[in-house]
């Protein structure tokens, strides 16, 4: 048996899931709450919900008006915007969201330098674009801003070692406690090994996030990174519990919108794990398209999820 399947097996036999979602261990259940049992004897949390979100480039129109004129239309609720130069936009997009149905999501990424460079100089660059995006974030009501620790091209870069797992997490204390103030979150983003060394399972993420002990510092699950990193979405997903801040999707084979890779983009497993964990936040398009008509691809992907969610 592939050692994928024996994990997916294992994880609902073994009945993690009714643990994860009926103790406390989960970003919406209060500990004791019932739960709902799922098609496949999965112990659901009732309050979980599907929230799609687009990020600005998932439509192909031109300003943010008929973006979400289509948004609001297809019942998406989410608008996740890029964090570079998010500060001078604040009002623009208040303005455009004003009498609307959406609300701002997670802010994707936009700050330079790394935090794990070797160099102090490129840390505090980090630092001091991520305090403006987060103050940004806040005046949104932003549920949180990505970071990725390190990308695979930025060097020179801390190693792999206890030491730089220790910083991290320092680093990750003073900009989670800075994003409290400012009424957001910081959420660590895993990587596959192809964009990352660094931080590449969900469970990784969410032992940083459990270890730092901040309301401020939370995580992501990337169904995109994770058909390469993990053997079970479902166990990924349990393993954040109440961490999880923010879900990307995307097709399986190639980035698309989901859908653009057939029968490859299946959610299922995955969305049981969100039902597992009561996970009400967003599941945010992150992908680009190969359709001749971009926005009929999304649209015919809003129908897939809800149809996949319906059947996890």
């Amino acid at each position: 048996m592939l050692r994928r399947n024996f994990l997916k097996t294992s994880l609902g036999s073994a009945a993690l899931a009714t643990v994860a979602a009926c103790t406390g261990g989960t970003s919406s259940a209060k500990k004791g709450e019932c739960c709902e049992n799922g098609s496949s004897g999965i112990a659901y949390c009732p309050n979980a919900k599907l929230n799609i979100s687009f990020q600005e480039g998932t439509l192909q129109f031109d300003t943010l008006k008929e973006k979400f004129d289509l948004m609001e239309k297809l019942g998406v609720t989410g608008f996740e915007p890029g964090g570079r130069g998010l500060a001078g936009r604040v009002q623009e997009i208040k303005d455009a969201l004003s009498g609307r149905n959406i609300n701002v999501s997670a802010i994707c990424a936009g700050f330079s330098g790394f935090m794990l460079a070797e160099d102090e100089a490129v840390r505090n660059e980090c630092r001091d674009t991520m305090h403006e995006i987060i103050v940004a974030a806040g005046k949104l009501g932003s549920t949180g801003v990505i970071i990725v620790p390190a990308f695979n091209s930025q060097k020179p870069c801390k190693p792999h070692t206890q030491e730089t797992r220790d910083f991290l997490c320092e680093w990750f204390n003073e900009l989670g406690t800075f994003a409290h103030e400012n009424g957001t979150t910081v959420i660590l983003e895993p990587l596959n090994r192809g964009e990352a060394f660094y931080l590449r399972l969900v469970a990784d993420a969410a032992s940083i996030c459990r270890d730092i002990n901040n309301p401020g510092v939370r995580c992501l699950g990337d169904f995109w990174h994770m058909t390469r990193e993990e053997t079970s979405d479902l166990g990924a997903f349990i393993s954040a519990g109440e961490y999880l801040q923010h879900v990307h999707i995307a097709s399986r084979k190639r980035r698309l919108i989901p859908g653009e890779d057939g029968e490859a983009d299946n959610y299922v497993d995955g969305f049981k794990g969100l039902k597992a964990i009561g996970y009400n936040k967003y599941v945010s398009f992150e992908c680009g398209s190969k359709a001749d008509d971009r926005n009929a691809s999304a649209t015919a992907a809003v129908e897939l999820l809800r149809k996949q969610w319906e059947e996890a």
